[in-house]
């Protein structure tokens, strides 16, 4: 009798569904330090909003030099972007965030001590580099340190980390603004030098990609790494069998140091099979990949950011204080829906939590857009109106933060193959900043000529395009690991043919069994 409760025990334990692996810490810890790259440029865009207006008054510049020197270090980034796909896979990931950290801590000095335009488009220039680096290596490092499990949740902390950059700009402009002129913002562009700073030390603590060690043949070194990032030592053994596959290195070979001999590790090679000779199933990624950038961008959020003390002033408020104190505001409110998406990603997935945050931008662009033409063409004050617009712009940056901000570069860093994924990235970054340079070296002369409500209407109908795309080329990758992913791709509107396909199969194991 005892032996057979024993086994009706055993018989149940089986079949009993395992709890769900907690989080590992030191993923987390490395996930953290790594995301904080992202505050270089969160801080940028965020101290630069409330800065303008005083370099403008100080250095007597022009709508059109005020829209250059902020959106120019976006093209500037292009270059450190296109140098990090390289360095990343020559010195490391690791390595390669330090470059960004060192580069960036120049560029903010630099900036701190601009004593006329001249020199502050070249300390531009220096930041916009080390910001390009930053940009393109932390979503990719996280994702390939980050178990299945919670790739989504870790892999979104390098957009928490740029809003918390925002909210920090933010807060920085209200309170350097007590300041004398000429040195309110000169404080508010160099105390950005301080991240760079603690990144460096943070580092230190960080291991290197298991990825890039197995591309470079140091199994051993990557057995110890994914020992401590992964879930459980099976997860270990089952993603080295991956990353060994995708790097062409056989199952059975066990050796702590191999020749890998059909590497692209230095990029040979990677851009034809990229652009030239895609598969159906990279073209797909791709174009998914590039989309995805540019839509985030071409819908307004940077012009948002960036210049929302001066869409504050075009909604009714007059002071400068006013217009800080809602900027803070803009930046909390992005700060906490960023939060509140990092839990969502691996629970909801990446498809759902886009489409409906895509559809909330394209709600709150568009009234946003009637709101400020309603202000603009009346002579009275329309209160009801200017609270709308401040509601707006906070429903705005509020859904976008919870889905297409952190998803781009979550969902672009964890869909290219192992082969190609630096290369595949940097360009991601390419289109990202290229797109948020023209929108934010063209706001105030766009507003100008169609006014700042015609503005918001075409971002708002750009918003629904993008919808559209992401509704028919992107499929869900929730719960895959990084070397399955690429079998999703490959079809137009393959994620409900995978989908078909995972249930004819389902069906047909069923049979099998019975």
């Amino acid at each position: 009798m005892d032996e057979g409760k024993a086994a009706a025990q055993k018989s149940v334990q089986t079949f009993d569904p395992q709890k769900a692996p907690k989080r590992n810490k030191f993923a987390f810890a490395c996930a953290i330090l790594a995301s904080m790259t992202s505050i270089l440029l969160g801080y940028d865009v965020g101290v630069m909003s409330g800065a303008v207006i005083y370099i403008k008054r100080d250095l007597k510049l022009t709508d059109v030099q005020i829209e250059i020197v902020v959106g120019i270090i976006n093209l500037y980034s292009l270059i450190g972007s296109c140098l990090a796909g390289r360095t990343s896979d020559w010195i490391g990931r690791r390595y390669t965030i330090v470059v960004a950290g060192g580069i960036f801590f120049a560029g903010a000095i630099l900036m701190g001590f601009s004593p006329n335009y001249p020199f502050l488009m070249f300390a531009r220039f220096v930041a916009g580099v080390g910001i390009g680096y930053a940009l393109m290596i932390a979503p990719v490092y996280t994702a390939e340190v980050s178990p299945p499990s919670c790739r989504g949740f870790l892999t979104s902390f390098p957009e928490v980390f740029v809003n918390g950059g925002i909210l920090l700009g933010y807060i920085s402009n209200y309170c350097f603004s007590k300041l004398p002129l000429h040195l309110g913002w000169r404080m508010m562009l160099g105390v950005g030098a301080v991240p760079s700073v603690i990144l460096a030390v943070g580092v230190l603590a960080m291991p290197e990609s298991p990825r890039w060690l197995v591309m470079r043949g140091r199994l051993g070194e990557a057995t110890k790494v994914l020992n401590k990032i992964s879930d459980s030592p099976q997860e270990a053994q089952l993603r080295l069998a991956d990353i060994k596959a995708a790097a062409g290195i056989p199952e059975d070979c066990n050796d702590d140091v191999v020749q890998v001999t059909n590497q692209n590790s230095g990029g040979e090679g990677v851009w034809k099979e990229l652009i030239l000779y895609p598969t159906p199933a990279v073209r797909h990624i791709l174009i998914s990949a590039l989309g995805l950038h540019f839509f985030q961008q071409a819908s307004g959020i940077d012009a948002v950011v960036l210049y929302s003390p001066e869409i504050f002033k075009k909604a009714g408020l007059e002071s400068d204080a006013e217009q800080l104190l809602a900027t803070v505001a803009v930046g909390f409110a992005k700060t906490v829906f960023i939060l509140v998406a990092t839990f969502l990603l691996d629970r909801v997935g990446r498809r759902p939590l886009l489409l409906t945050s895509v559809g909330g931008m394209v709600f709150s662009l568009l009234t946003l857009g009637v709101s400020l033409t309603i202000i603009d063409r009346s002579r009275a004050v329309i209160k009801w109106a200017i609270g709308l617009s401040i509601g707006m712009v906070l429903s705005y940056v509020s859904t976008f933060s919870v889905g297409a901000g952190p998803i781009t570069w979550v969902y672009s860093s964890e869909i290219f193959p192992l082969r190609l994924r630096a290369q595949g990235a940097a360009m991601g970054v390419v289109v990202n900043r290229v797109t948020s340079g023209v929108i934010s070296m063209t706001f105030l002369s766009l507003s100008d000529k169609i006014t700042i409500g015609g503005a918001f209407f075409i971002f708002g109908g750009i918003a629904m395009c993008g919808w559209i795309f992401f509704f028919t080329m992107l499929p869900e990758t929730q719960g895959k690991t990084l070397e399955e992913t690429e079998g999703s791709f490959g079809k137009f509107l393959s994620w409900s043919k995978s989908n078909g396909n995972k249930d004819s199969e389902n069906n047909a194991e069923i049979q099998m069994a019975n």
